[in-house]
């Protein structure tokens, strides 16, 4: 059958694949399990629900809410009545929140849990638009998801629910995500059923999935509100393959183990996180454990595709597999075949030392603008290359413009920011070209290579211009080093706030036998000074001589999403980090 708008993917998914398991989450410390079938009665129920409530076309339905089932049954029942989904990242500011209500003028609002239904009730209180919010979880006082489910289930009208799906093109706006942005009110990016589809349907032969007995599975745990998790969703189901979602963040380790999937995604800070456990782990062995410990990971970290470094280091490596990499296997499930990194650059160690243990990590770029991916690595030979964010993929066209800009045309692209067509002008150019924003190039004429964002590229009283993001790449190479904010704008030298890496220093600690008191007591610790300075300098000497980084001051705790020092996707918002620390500022320039 011919798939072009979402809820096509859900009719191909349940006549092409028999799966009991299609979705499944926890609830009450057991997995429970939607079947294909399940899946597509409980979403043409939501549907019957909405039209009964007199749901029209257009018209905007919120959600905020962890990755669960109901995410997908309420997105697709929404779908498939003509009505836009707008889904909302659950920690979002209350300004951000009143902003998109109006601007997107919510009707309906479908939340997660107690704390969300009681700050949702708080902020519409004065919009009048919304007619009602439900919820997920069973809330006191609040209408459930399931009776939305339950008028459908008593009030179907296949003839009517038909004739509305028929009625939908492709080309018509299937969603609204606002992009959270590092400066001003959030922009509506309006994607199409046609801009997301035309994405799955180009990445559907990428990953390297073999599901010959039907029990592929995927963890998913990124958020759903992105389009990045969400896309990939519908990738799965395309592919007949099970989506399992996670219980939190922190249960993702226990979660992998039990689940055992072939692929999921995420972002590098949470992979970045994951090696250093395993190196903890490591540091706690002794002997000649230790030493094959060490001697594996050096390998790893010196790996090349398609067996660049010859046949003695292959059979090192594969010494190494079997020995060491194995239990890091065992440790992710033990079935992985894809890892997809992206929301930022994911670190060419990384790669190699995952790729090195068979445990197959690729990165990739796009953006909400997209829907999302424009380019990503693959597990072929020459489709692959370290540092890179691999091959465009088939059906997209990209350029760089004369000033380094990543330029991308397509049917992925936006239909274009919701009530703005000055802004949607800015970013498409007259020739269909979307400007990314994204400073790259073209390695070998094949791979794309994203080296900074064009806004954040700043310039040195000395005239000297830097790009901050190649350079705080490198300085998270060290182990001390967790985030990292270069600045300088203006100023006579490159400088750096820095986070360290508080749950290894606390592992450090333990090893020299001292006694880890406080994150405030660390940061003034020298000899934890010294070291990181001395981690600066090994990054100094692979720069330019304008680009080093002279001076710089310790945080004493992460930045993050709540405190709005982050973008939901793990972007720095640099205005707001220099204004909360203008101290520091102070003390490296005075």
């Amino acid at each position: 059958m011919a798939v072009t708008r979402l809820f096509d993917i859900l009719d191909y998914y349940s006549k092409t694949y028999n799966k009991p398991d299609a979705l499944a989450a926890k609830e009450e410390g057991k997995w429970k399990k939607y079947s294909t079938q399940d899946f597509q009665e409980i979403t043409n129920n939501i549907s019957y629900g909405f039209l009964k409530l007199g749901i029209q076309k257009q018209d905007k339905i919120a959600i905020l809410a962890n990755n669960r089932p109901e995410w997908n049954f309420i997105d697709l029942g929404v779908l498939q009545t003509g009505a836009i989904d707008v889904p909302i990242y659950p920690t979002i500011s209350e300004h951000d929140l009143k902003f998109i209500f109006k601007d997107a003028e919510i009707k309906y609002v479908f939340v997660s849990s107690a704390e969300l239904y009681k700050k949702i009730k708080i902020v519409s209180a004065d919009i009048p638009g919304i007619k009602e919010i439900y919820t997920f979880n069973k809330v006191e006082g609040a209408k459930h998801w399931s009776e939305i489910a339950e008028l459908g289930r008593q009030n179907k009208d296949e003839a009517k629910l038909s004739a509305i799906k028929a009625s939908i093109k492709e080309t018509e706006l299937a969603t609204l995500l606002y992009t959270s942005g590092t400066t001003g009110d959030p922009k509506g990016v309006m994607l199409s059923h046609k801009n997301i589809v035309s994405n799955v349907l180009s990445v559907s032969a990428i990953p390297p999935l073999d599901d010959i007995d039907n029990t592929c599975r995927a963890l998913s745990f990124l958020p759903l509100n992105h389009i990045y998790e969400r896309m990939l969703t519908y990738l799965y189901m395309y592919l007949g393959v099970s989506i399992y979602y996670a219980e939190s963040m922190d249960a993702i380790a226990d979660n992998l183990k039990e689940v055992k999937p072939e692929i999921f995604t995420t972002v590098p800070l949470l992979l970045e996180r994951i090696y250093n456990k395993i190196i903890a782990t490591g540091n706690e062995l002794t002997g000649i454990k230790r030493k094959l410990f060490f001697w594996s990971v050096y390998l790893g970290l010196q790996y090349e595709y398609d067996g660049a470094n010859g046949w003695w280091y292959e059979f090192k490596l594969n010494v190494a597999n079997k020995l060491v990499f194995s239990k890091w296997r065992d440790g992710l499930g033990g079935n992985v075949k894809a890892i997809v990194s992206g929301g930022a650059a994911l670190q060419a160690r990384l790669a190699k030392i995952f790729n090195a243990a068979r445990i197959p990590a690729f990165a990739g770029y796009g953006l909400t603008e997209t829907s999302p991916v424009i380019a990503v690595n693959r597990n072929a030979q020459g489709e692959r290359m370290f540092g890179t964010v691999g091959p465009v993929i088939p059906g997209v066209e990209v350029k760089i413009a004369e000033d380094g800009e990543v330029l991308s045309k397509g049917p992925h692209i936006m239909m274009g920011y919701y009530k703005h067509p000055d802004a949607t002008a800015e970013a498409i150019d007259k020739e269909g070209w979307f400007h990314t924003g994204d400073i790259g190039e073209l390695v070998n004429n094949k791979f794309l290579k994203i080296t900074d964002r064009k806004k954040e590229i700043f310039k040195t009283s000395g005239g000297k211009y830097i790009a901050p993001l190649m350079i705080e790449n490198k300085l998270k190479e060290s182990p001390f080093v967790e985030q990292v904010m270069v600045i300088g704008d203006g100023q006579k030298f490159a400088a750096a706030f820095i986070v360290p890496s508080f749950v290894y220093i606390k592992d450090w600690y333990s090893k020299q036998g001292k006694t880890y008191t406080s994150n405030e007591e660390a940061i003034k610790d020298i000899n934890l000074i010294a070291q990181i300075k001395e981690d600066i300098e090994k990054t100094n000497k692979t720069l330019a001589h304008y680009e080093t980084i002279k001076k710089f001051e310790l945080m004493q705790r992460p930045w993050s999403i709540e405190k709005g020092e982050m973008t939901p996707k793990l972007s720095l918002k640099r205005k707001v980090i220099l204004e909360n620390n203008k101290n520091s500022f102070e003390k490296i320039y005075s």
